[in-house]
């Protein structure tokens, strides 16, 4: 039987699980520039419209509330119709949301096409990790990572063009012309999407915990696990978001934005310089971690990297004013937290099986928006220029999330795990017509 398997996965080169993480890897580094370059764009446009920075902010808090918000419709919408039509109109949106903040006079066009930026980021974001996540399960956390990576590293490609362009023909014309140039490109390749498969003979890795039934989003929410693997997301979340939104104003407020920095033969503006590492590091740390909590477990590694994102703010907060201290802290900043996009996904189909792994991952990824609407306190909080309550702010829920993640959510999440499997077994010896592992939303 599995030899028969082998020549249908052959047929289609673009058919197979690896070629389709490729082209959703690339499809999710189109679609980065919506977040990760955002901080490009902010002192220009409030140089020109005088609209405050806080309230040019809210852009960002609506674009991210909506590209998470409504990642669970948009799983539902794959799971129906396939990823090709959902990535497909998110490419549509991604084009006409930077098309509408080139031509934006007022607030309301700037709130209106961060609306749809985020429609447009969550249908690509959702549908990529959600095929990732059904692709690989015994890969989850790598697979996770990868896909993810693209989201945080795509923009390191382009960071520099888009600077270059704001500075010599203005932010509208960037917002533009990489507006049609990524809805062009991810359209193409919605085209080359294919719904994923079941692989045959992979499992999930022995290393991690894992659910033998499968759970409906209704069925997860109403289980406690879920919600401390949510807040355990919207805390760590909360600090990589405001360090993303803000890093071009800190290191304005600090003096060195402009300052020229030489690394590795490249001499450019520290704060452009600064964007390009971080977005390295965070597309770097998610198959990483992702691979890591493959082999030594989920919470394990969630400890020991929450904790190094809190010890990083304390660091760009104490030694963030000097040049090479605030590029290498906030690089740490980012290397500690873009794994939460790889190893939360990876979590949550461990714990609420594969069956629904696109939905499921997209409702706990609606935590990403919760942790948005923390964003416009952060510029609050540093009024006046006192960053250092940033800082300690994010500093202490990334390391409460540290210590929740390994001593509470751990022997939870075990406990009931052991308990659903050992129910199902029970019920299906006694039950002989029903499968062993049958769906519980069957």
């Amino acid at each position: 039987m599995q030899a028969a398997a082998q020549p249908e996965e052959k047929t289609s080169f673009l058919g197979g699980r690896w070629s389709q993480l490729v082209i959703g890897i690339i499809c999710m580094g189109l679609v980065a520039n919506l977040q990760y370059s955002w901080t490009l764009f902010v002192e220009p446009m409030e140089a020109k419209h005088h609209w405050g920075v806080a309230a040019i902010q809210v852009a960002f808090s609506i674009f991210i509330v909506v590209e998470t918000w409504l990642v669970p419709i948009e799983g539902w919408l794959v799971d129906r119709f396939g990823p090709r039509p959902v990535v497909a109109g998110g490419a549509i949106c991604v084009a006409l949301s930077w098309i509408m903040y080139s031509y934006a006079e007022t607030l309301t066009v700037l709130y209106t096409a961060a609306v749809i930026a985020g429609i447009g980021a969550g249908c690509v974001y959702g549908t990529c990790v959600g095929n990732a996540l059904k692709w690989f399960p015994d890969k989850r956390g790598l697979a996770a990572g990868l896909t993810a990576a693209g989201f945080g590293a795509g923009a390191a490609i382009t960071v520099i063009p888009i600077a270059n362009m704001i500075r010599e023909s203005g932010y509208e014309a960037a917002f533009f012309n990489f507006g049609i140039v990524q809805g062009v490109a991810i359209f193409i390749l919605a085209l080359l999407l294919v719904k994923p498969r079941a692989p045959k003979g992979v499992s999930v890795s022995r290393r991690n915990l894992a659910t033998k039934q499968d759970y409906t989003s209704g069925q997860m929410i109403r289980t406690p696990v879920f919600w401390v693997i949510y807040v355990c997301f919207v805390a760590v979340a909360a600090g990589g978001l405001m360090a993303t939104a803000q890093i071009g104003p800190i290191a304005k407020d600090y003096g060195i934005a402009s300052m020229p920095m030489t690394l590795f033969g490249a001499t450019l503006p520290l704060l452009t310089m600064t964007l390009s590492i971080d977005n390295l590091c965070n597309g770097f740390t998610r198959p990483l971690c992702g691979f890591v909590s493959d082999k030594i477990g989920r919470e394990n590694a969630m400890f020991i990297i929450f904790l190094g994102e809190g010890v990083a703010m304390l660091g760009l907060m104490h030694f963030g004013q000097n040049p090479y201290m605030f590029v290498f802290f906030a690089a740490m900043t980012f290397l500690c937290w873009g794994e939460i996009f790889s190893i939360f996904p990876a979590l949550c189909a461990d714990t609420f099986g594969s069956k629904n792994a696109a939905s499921n991952a997209g409702t706990l990824y609606t935590a990403k928006g919760t942790a948005a609407l923390l964003v416009p306190l952060a510029s609050v909080l540093a009024v006046g220029g006192h960053w250092d309550r940033v800082f300690i702010a994010a500093a202490v829920i990334s390391i409460t999330a540290a210590v929740a993640a390994k001593f509470l959510l751990a022997p939870m999440r075990r406990r009931w795990i052991e308990s659903e499997n050992s129910n199902s077994a029970a019920q299906a010896s006694a039950s002989p017509s029903v499968a062993i592992g049958a769906p519980a939303s069957e």
